[in-house]
């Protein structure tokens, strides 16, 4: 079986559509779009660089998370931050119409058409995590999230976490960190979509920190995930076929 490398950054933006800028009127509520609540720092940059250097499809989402997080169900909770969780159920239900079902249909409908045509997906959702959060410091450069039931997955990331610590031996890279990757996701979602033979999905973190250094400190760590992820791809699970 073929492998399909497919990125995503399901929280690249904090951008808010006009028609729904009035919610987010307090002087409180835009500084809260220029925080990590409102964004994923540098996951859209790490994305593009991926999709780049293999020349592979990239799905991703400028829309803040603050107005829909695309990486939660619909049942979760906090699919709304608290300015729209409040506002008229209509409202709602456009901001899912309009944003959230759009996008995880292309991005299903796209990964369905390369498993009937005999690809395995092999999908990298990704992210990135505040260097502290509650008081508490995340102890770590890199997170590598997926199922351990999936035996695919864990073998993966076992191998990029060798590879990352061959490439940049100072960074710290942890598995299932800073969050579980079984969680409510959308590599949660497709993984009860597609056959646990056919699709991958992992999450992969990057410590903000890193997106704060200087321009060409930022690039140089992207350049070693990309270089990581090649070797990885060059192993055992074959070479990767690479589509536009």
């Amino acid at each position: 079986m073929d492998d399909l490398l497919v990125f995503s950054c399901e929280h690249g933006g904090n951008r808010i559509p006009a028609q729904f800028r009035p919610l987010f009127g307090a002087e409180a509520d835009r500084d809260l779009l220029q925080s990590h609540r409102g964004f994923d720092l540098g996951a859209l940059a790490l994305a593009r660089d991926f999709a780049r250097a293999f020349e592979s499809p990239i799905f991703a989402s400028t829309v803040s998370r603050l107005l829909i997080d695309l990486n939660r169900s619909l049942t979760n909770p906090r699919i709304h931050s608290p300015m729209v969780r409040h506002a008229p159920k209509a409202v709602r239900r456009r901001i899912e119409e309009s944003y959230y079902w759009p996008y995880r249909r292309r991005v299903e409908k796209f990964m369905q058409s390369g498993i009937a045509d005999g690809r395995r997906i092999i999908h990298i959702s990704c992210h990135s995590f505040c260097p502290e959060l509650d008081g508490k410091v995340r102890n770590a450069d890199i997170g590598l999230l997926y199922d351990p039931a999936k035996t695919h997955e864990l073998d993966f990331c076992r191998r990029w976490q060798a590879s990352l610590s061959e490439y940049a031996p100072e960074l710290k890279v942890r598995r299932n960190y800073p969050y579980a990757g079984k969680n409510d996701g959308f590599t949660t979602h497709l993984r009860r979509c597609f056959p646990s033979n056919a699709y991958i999905g992992i999450e992969l973190e990057v410590n903000q920190r890193h997106s704060m250094k200087a321009k060409d400190d930022w690039a140089g760590l992207r350049g070693q995930l990309v270089e990581s992820l090649l070797t990885v791809l060059a192993g055992p699970f074959g070479q990767t076929r690479v589509s536009g």
